[in-house]
C-alpha cells in the first residue's frame, strides 16, 4: 500500500474488496489538516530527534554527548550509550551543541503476568449499582465486586473506560467519547467514603437518600446524579482542611492536573465546550488563561481534590483484585485533553472506520486524530501521558482499536465515512511506548483487534506480547482452538447478549429503535449458541449462558471472561451501535444490585464453570 510523506493512504479495499482511491480533495483536506498546505509533499522537519533504543543494548552513537537520565542523573557517553541504562525517557546532549534526543529505553514486550491462565468478569460500572449507590454504579461497587471475583477465583475484573466526561449538567453517558483520558468521571465517587462525610450532616444524608431513591428506575439518570453528587461535594470541600496524601498527589500529577482543573473551572464559569469560550481562553497557554488561573485558585484546588478521591477510591477496588482497565480510542474536540492538546490534534477531521458488513455505511465516531508529525514533535508526550493515565490502579489494560497505533481511518469535514482514507501512525513507536509503561505498570496489555487487521499489525502485536481479542460470535473455530496469548469472551459492549440472542430480544430492540438488524447475522449467532451447546431451541435461557461458558472455559487463552449481563440473563446489550437518543444506551443499569449479585446462584454457577479448568490445572 502506497503512502505520502503525510502518511495519507493511496486508497483502501472495501468489505466487498473494492478500491476507493484517495481522492485528490480529501488528500488536500487531510494535509490542510495537519498543518500543510494542499500542495505541499512533505511536513516540516523534526526539530527535536527521538530514539528508541532496546533495554540492555549498548547502541552505538555519532558523537560524545552527556546523558540526562529520567531521575536527573548524568552520565557520559563517547561513542556507545551505556549498556545497563535503565527503562525509561532519557535526554542526550551533543557535546557540540546539536539538538537534543529524547531517548527512549524500552524493553523487547509488553508485561505479563505470572499466571498462565485466568477469568473474570466484565463489567459495566455504571450498571453495576448497589444498595448504597445514587443511582450509578461507583468505586465502592467495584471494590465489593472486586473482592467477591477474588473469592470466587478470578483473576481479575474487566471494567468499562472511567474517563472523565466533559463537565456539563448531562454528562455523556457514552465512556468512549471522553472529555480527558488522563483523568476519571466523577459520577464515580462514592460520597460517604469521602473524608469528612458526617451520617449526622441533614444535608448529606438527605442528598443520600434522593441519590438512593434513583435506583428506583433501571434507567440512569446522569443529570439527577450529577447534580446531587455535585452538591454533596461542594459541601465536603467547604469543610475540608489539608491532607498530606492530597497534596502528595497534586505534586506527583504536576502540570497535567493543574491544566485539567483549569480546564474545569473554565467550564464552570463560560460553559462546557472551550471552541465557544472567549478568544483569549482557548489555548491552554495564552496570558488570559493564566490570569483565570491565578483569581481561581480555590477551584482548581476543588477539581484536583476530586481527581485525587477518585484516585484513593480506585486504588482501594484494585488492592481486592486486579483490575483490567479500559482506554477509548479518541477524546472529546471539545473536551479537556483536545483544548490542552489542540495543536496535536487535526481540525475539521473525524476518525471512524470504512464500509465493513456490519456498517454498510461505514462509522464516523467524532473523535479528532492526533497529527503523526506533531506527534513525534513532542516526542510521543501525549501517548506517555494517557498510557500511563490509564495504567494507574489496574493489572491490565485494553487498548480499544488497537490498530490505531498503526493506522487510522480519517473523515473530512462535510463528508461520508466512504470517502475518508486511512492515515499512518509510528506503530513501532507507540508499541515501545505501551510495552515501556506497561513494564513500569507491572500490567498486561489487551489489545482490541477485531475487524480489519493488517497481518504485519498482528504480527507485531503479538510479538510485542500484546494478547488479542477473540470474541465467539466472530471466531468460525470452537474456544478450544483460540490462541493463548488472548482475551476471550463472548460478547462485547456493542454485540448482543446470550439471552439477547436466545429470545430474539435483542432484535426485538434494534427494530424499536429504528434500526434495520442483522438478522442474518443474529440467526447465525443463535446457531453458534446451538452448535457450541448442544442445546435444542427450546432450552432455557439459564442452561444456554451456563453450557456456553462451559466451552469458553475450556479456551486455553490467558484470560477468559464472563459478563454479568449474561450470568443475569439480561436480554439488552450496554450500546447498540447507529443510535443515539432512540435507546439508552449506556444508560441500563443490571437488573438486580450488588448486594443480591454476589448471591445469586445463577452467576455463581457461571463463575464456578469459569473457575473449574483452572482449578483443574492447578492440582
Amino acid at each position: 500500500m502506497a503512502t505520502d510523506a503525510w502518511g495519507i493512504e493511496d486508497g483502501y479495499h472495501d468489505i466487498r474488496g473494492e478500491w476507493h482511491e484517495t481522492s485528490p480533495a480529501t488528500r488536500r483536506q487531510l494535509r490542510v489538516a495537519m498543518g500543510g498546505l494542499g500542495d505541499v509533499e512533505d511536513p516540516p522537519p523534526q526539530t527535536r530527534p527521538v530514539w528508541f533504543v532496546r533495554y540492555g543494548s549498548a547502541a552505538q552513537i555519532n558523537r560524545p554527548a552527556e546523558l540526562e537520565l529520567e531521575d536527573g542523573t548524568h552520565l557520559k557517553a563517547v561513542d556507545r550509550l551505556p549498556p545497563d541504562l535503565p527503562l525509561g525517557y532519557h535526554d542526550l546532549h551533543p557535546d557540540d551543541g546539536g539538538a537534543t534526543t529524547r531517548l527512549i529505553v524500552t524493553p523487547d514486550r509488553c508485561h505479563l503476568g505470572n499466571r498462565e491462565r485466568s477469568w473474570g468478569w466484565t463489567v459495566q460500572l455504571y450498571a453495576t449499582r448497589s444498595s448504597h449507590s445514587w443511582g450509578i454504579g461507583d468505586l465502592a461497587d467495584l471494590q465489593t465486586l472486586a473482592r467477591w471475583s477474588a473469592d470466587l477465583g478470578a483473576g481479575y475484573v474487566a471494567v468499562n473506560p472511567l474517563h472523565a466526561p466533559r463537565p456539563a449538567p448531562d454528562p455523556e453517558p457514552s465512556p468512549y467519547f471522553p472529555s480527558s483520558r488522563r483523568f476519571r468521571n466523577p459520577l464515580y465517587l462514592r460520597i460517604e467514603e469521602v473524608p469528612g462525610f458526617d451520617p449526622g450532616d441533614r444535608v448529606l444524608t438527605d442528598a443520600a437518600a434522593a441519590g438512593r431513591a434513583l435506583n428506583a428506575s433501571r434507567v440512569i439518570h446522569r443529570d439527577q446524579v450529577q447534580a446531587l453528587k455535585r452538591g454533596a461535594l461542594d459541601r465536603l470541600w467547604a469543610s475540608f482542611d489539608a491532607d498530606a496524601r492530597f497534596d502528595a498527589y497534586v505534586d506527583e500529577q504536576g502540570v497535567a492536573l493543574r491544566q485539567y482543573a483549569i480546564y474545569c473551572a473554565l467550564a464552570e464559569a463560560h460553559g462546557s465546550g472551550w471552541s465557544r469560550w472567549p478568544s483569549e481562553l482557548r489555548r491552554v497557554d495564552s496570558p488570559g488563561v493564566e490570569r483565570f488561573a491565578a483569581a481561581s485558585k480555590q477551584r482548581l484546588r476543588f477539581h484536583s481534590w476530586i481527581q485525587w478521591l477518585l484516585d484513593e477510591q480506585l486504588a482501594r477496588a484494585g488492592r481486592e483484585l486486579p483490575l483490567l482497565g479500559d482506554l477509548a480510542i479518541g477524546v472529546d474536540p471539545d473536551g479537556a485533553d483536545a483544548w490542552v492538546w489542540r495543536d496535536v490534534l487535526a481540525p475539521g477531521v473525524r476518525i471512524g472506520a470504512p464500509p465493513d458488513a456490519f456498517n454498510l455505511g461505514g462509522q464516523d465516531w467524532g473523535l479528532p486524530p492526533f497529527v503523526p508529525w506533531r506527534l513525534r514533535a513532542l516526542g510521543y508526550e501525549p501517548i506517555v501521558q494517557t498510557v500511563r493515565a490509564a495504567l494507574r490502579h489496574t493489572g491490565a489494560l485494553r487498548i480499544d482499536h488497537v490498530m490505531g497505533l498503526f493506522r487510522l481511518f480519517w473523515i473530512p469535514d462535510g463528508c461520508t465515512a466512504e470517502a475518508g482514507t486511512y492515515v499512518r501512525y509510528p506503530g513501532t513507536d507507540l508499541l515501545d511506548i505501551v510495552a515501556l509503561e506497561s513494564a513500569r505498570a507491572g500490567a498486561e496489555i489487551v489489545g482490541e483487534d477485531l475487524g480489519t487487521v493488517e497481518d504485519e499489525v498482528r504480527a507485531h502485536l503479538a510479538e510485542r506480547a500484546v494478547l488479542s481479542c477473540r470474541v465467539v460470535w466472530f471466531e468460525h473455530d470452537p474456544p478450544e482452538s483460540f490462541p493463548v496469548q488472548a482475551l476471550a469472551s463472548v460478547s462485547t459492549h456493542d454485540l448482543p447478549t446470550i439471552p439477547g440472542v436466545w429470545t430474539g430480544a435483542d432484535l426485538a430492540d434494534q427494530e424499536r429503535a429504528g434500526i434495520d438488524p442483522n438478522e442474518e447475522g443474529l440467526a447465525a449467532h443463535r446457531q453458534c449458541l446451538e452448535e457450541l451447546t448442544g442445546l435444542g431451541p427450546d432450552a432455557p435461557v439459564a442452561d444456554v449462558v451456563l453450557a456456553t461458558y462451559r466451552r469458553l472455559a475450556c479456551a486455553p487463552s490467558r484470560i477468559r471472561v464472563a459478563s454479568l449481563e449474561d450470568a443475569l440473563q439480561v436480554e439488552e446489550r450496554p450500546n447498540v451501535p447507529g443510535t443515539t437518543v432512540e435507546r439508552p444506551n449506556w444508560s441500563l443499569a443490571l437488573p438486580v444490585p450488588v448486594d443480591a449479585i454476589i448471591d445469586d446462584p445463577a452467576v455463581r454457577a457461571v463463575a464456578a464453570t469459569m473457575a473449574a479448568p483452572d482449578r483443574a490445572t492447578s492440582t
